[in-house]
């Protein structure tokens, strides 16, 4: 059965005084196109996540976010006093060199100098990464269950429009023995107004006549019509990841019916080719979002 690309998968992961958030999103794109965003914490491991992801998701424009929930607790801040005090002294010097009368507030300077005050180093743990790393197989596995649930929609919609396809062909057929003949009386019309005071071979005028109305005829597209609906509705059925597959025979279904279209010489069967084309439109549109 098909997949979308497009799906969401999140999972939390509860440790001592953390809470840890895996996201991924996903939508469609022709190639992979995969984006991470990673607290400073898993960035080491930012190459086997990318593998990760190209294994379990295939193609899409794919997010990835890992990040600590907002309850999570502040790690301590590391404050350097002796780095403090010389630009303490530093500032409260050069002051007193420019001849600054005014009241500054050196301190609420300082705390915006990044050597002063800094995060406590932290390291990713072979403990955490053991719960990290399932956990975001976990994020990928809801991702493909949406997508999943997604493709089952869009495949209800692809049976209904090329049986919808299908059922237009058939109105075809009223129309397509009068269009011979009407063709036939024309073509005849057309010679004799032409041919009066002409000698010509009534052999030949034949094998003209019969020529032309061949060419005319629409039997063949028809059935390859028909045929390419029959497989389009098999290979989605039996087949997995089988979006572009599917998006060629769309190609091929569409490619018969400007056939018709440009054979067919009629107005009433003009108008059933052009709802067929609405359709093969809507399924172009539709395929673009499958695996």
């Amino acid at each position: 059965m098909i997949k979308s690309m497009t799906g969401f998968g999140k999972t939390e992961i509860i440790i001592p005084d953390r809470v840890i958030v895996i996201e991924i999103k996903t939508l469609n794109s022709k190639q992979l196109d995969l984006n991470c965003r990673l607290a400073s914490l898993f960035r080491e491991k930012e190459n086997e996540i990318r593998q990760l992801l190209t294994k379990e998701l295939t193609r899409g424009k794919i997010d990835i976010s890992i990040y600590f929930d907002k309850s999570s607790k502040i790690k301590p801040l590391e404050i350097n006093k002796e780095i403090a005090k010389q630009y303490f002294t530093t500032l409260q010097e050069l002051s007193e060199y420019v001849g600054n009368n005014q009241e500054t507030d050196i301190f609420s300077h300082l705390l915006s100098i990044p050597e002063i005050m800094s995060s406590a180093p932290e390291e990713l743990s072979d403990e955490l990464w053991q719960q990290i790393f399932p956990a975001i197989k976990e994020t990928c596995d809801k991702v493909n269950e949406c997508r999943k649930i997604e493709g089952e929609v869009l495949a209800d919609d692809f049976i209904k429009r090329i049986n919808k396809i299908e059922s237009l062909l058939c109105d075809i057929e009223p129309y397509e023995e009068n269009r011979i003949i009407n063709q036939k009386k024309k073509f005849i019309e057309s010679l004799e107004k032409n041919l009066k005071q002409t000698e010509y071979d009534l052999n030949r005028l034949e094998q003209e006549l019969i020529y032309f109305l061949e060419k005319l005829d629409i039997t063949e597209e028809k059935v390859r019509l028909r045929k390419h609906c029959r497989y389009f509705i098999e290979t989605l059925n039996n087949e997995s990841l089988n979006g572009k597959k599917l998006g060629f025979i769309v190609q091929e279904c569409n490619r018969e019916i400007n056939t018709i279209g440009s054979k067919c010489n009629d107005f009433e069967i003009q108008r059933i080719v052009v709802n067929m084309k609405d359709e093969v439109e809507k399924l172009k549109e539709q395929l673009a979002n499958i695996l």
